[in-house]
């Protein structure tokens, strides 16, 4: 296959490398210029990507684009008109990431029962409602500009808002532009719903994850892009059926052929949908990778194909530890702090290099550096029948992985271990992995 990924930041570069050592042909366009060398000497990359449609058009079913990005859907849309194949999303897909209240919306069409909400033209107006009804509220605010692909959230702790209301006067104050979206605080496990869908139908069977986004273990400290992820396509059925299948008509009318992800609460009282991922995950598309033995193009063959139903997966965990250096998750410091480290894999061979995903590396004469813009160099991953298993594999191979300074969580897995595996059993969310 031809395969021309495009996105900000190479968030798929494990992806193209795996393509690549498998025989495939990729080109990557990587936008961002202080991205420019995250794979260096790995990959090749272009600057122009519309220059290279012609080479993609001349490998007819075989040249396929990757979009890695949930703003450009408007681009993929033309392209797919065109008679380009194309993975990745749609322009309803970006409106449902990075809309919050048109998300809930499309939740409410689909049948679900959304938590109370309610959307503000800007941080003062969401600030005075707070102020007039007190209570435990997540702040989510759309993308500031176009072509942002950040939306922040903040998950309040007081009971009577008056933390959301600090910080959302403070956005006012300095006049950060957006809409805010508020919704109730809701208690229970979360859960991450996620499948590929071909622009018909959703490949079965859909996977289930459980993120753990802040910084520090215990769930303590800032929100990051990602720490870590337990993911398996087990006993996924009864979540799926009542979350993301419910989206296949309004995916279908939109056009939407990629993967797409519904992050849930879960408790006693049913499944509160959160908001859409509408892209391929990261670090989330490369924890999965274990889990599917018949390898990328296999499933882009089967994104690209209406007729599709289904993919062969190993039955399954894998768990995913993200590797950082300082000052991830910040960048403002990274060329002094950790830029350039070197990365030595030196301890690891044969199958547990499978397990290393590279991120943020260049290829140096000397070897591997961190490179990059914030210092998130490597995912390792681990598989095992359990979950347990899982976690004792991917631990065993990060003790293994060498880089100055470097920093990860040490309980990825552990609450789903603990508790959660066995609330989401007593609540009849999970079946036969009880």
């Amino acid at each position: 296959m031809r395969i021309l990924g495009i996105g900000d930041w190479n968030d798929l570069g494990d992806m193209y490398l795996r393509l690549s050592k498998a025989g495939h042909d990729v080109r990557v366009h990587i936008a961002d210029p202080t991205a420019h060398d995250i794979l260096e000497g790995l990959i090749v990359r272009i600057d122009d990507w519309r220059s290279e449609l012609p080479w993609i058009r001349d490998a007819g079913d075989d040249g396929v684009i990757v979009f890695e990005t949930a703003h450009d859907g408007i681009v993929q849309d033309q392209l797919r008109r065109e008679g380009y194949q194309v993975i990745g999303g749609c322009a309803f897909g970006d409106r449902l990431e990075s809309e919050r209240a048109f998300g809930q919306g499309a939740m409410v069409l689909a049948g679900m029962r959304v938590l109370p909400s309610r959307s503000f033209a800007d941080a003062h107006a969401a600030a005075s409602f707070v102020a007039a009804e007190p209570a435990r509220y997540v702040a989510k605010f759309d993308a500031e500009r176009a072509g942002d692909v950040e939306c922040s959230t903040y998950v309040g702790s007081a009971a009577n808002g008056a933390d959301v209301a600090a910080l959302l006067r403070h956005r006012a104050a300095h006049q950060r532009a957006g809409r805010v979206l508020l919704m109730r605080h809701v208690r229970g496990v979360e859960v991450g719903v996620g499948a590929y869908f071909n622009g018909h139908h959703f490949l079965a069977p859909a996977c289930l994850d459980w993120e753990h986004k802040r910084f520090f273990p215990g769930d303590v400290g800032e929100l990051t892009g990602e720490m870590g992820t337990l993911v398996t396509y087990r006993d996924s059925d009864t979540l799926f059926d009542r979350t993301l299948a419910r989206f296949a008509p309004q995916l279908r009318e939109a056009g939407y052929i990629g993967y797409i992800n519904l992050n849930t609460i879960v408790n006693e009282l049913g499944i509160w949908p959160l908001e859409f991922t509408c892209r391929f995950g990261y670090p989330g598309f490369a924890i999965l990778d274990p889990l599917q033995p018949d390898g990328w193009a296999d499933l882009f063959r089967r994104m690209l194909d209406p007729s599709a139903r289904n993919f062969a997966i190993t039955k399954e965990y894998s768990l995913g530890v993200v590797l950082t250096v300082p000052p991830f998750p910040y960048p403002d410091g990274y060329e002094r702090l950790g830029k350039g480290s070197p990365v030595s894999l030196t301890d690891l061979s044969g199958e547990d290099l499978d397990h290393v995903h590279l991120a943020e590396v260049a290829q140096r004469a000397e070897g591997l550096v961190c490179a990059g813009q914030i210092g998130n160099p490597l995912i390792i991953t681990g598989t095992g029948i359990t979950a347990l298993a899982a976690r004792h594999a991917a631990y065993a191979r990060v003790r293994r992985v060498v880089i100055p300074n470097m920093r990860f969580r040490n309980d990825i897995g552990s609450s789903f271990i603990a508790r959660d595996r066995a609330l989401l059993c007593s609540w009849g969310f999970l079946q036969n992995d009880c």
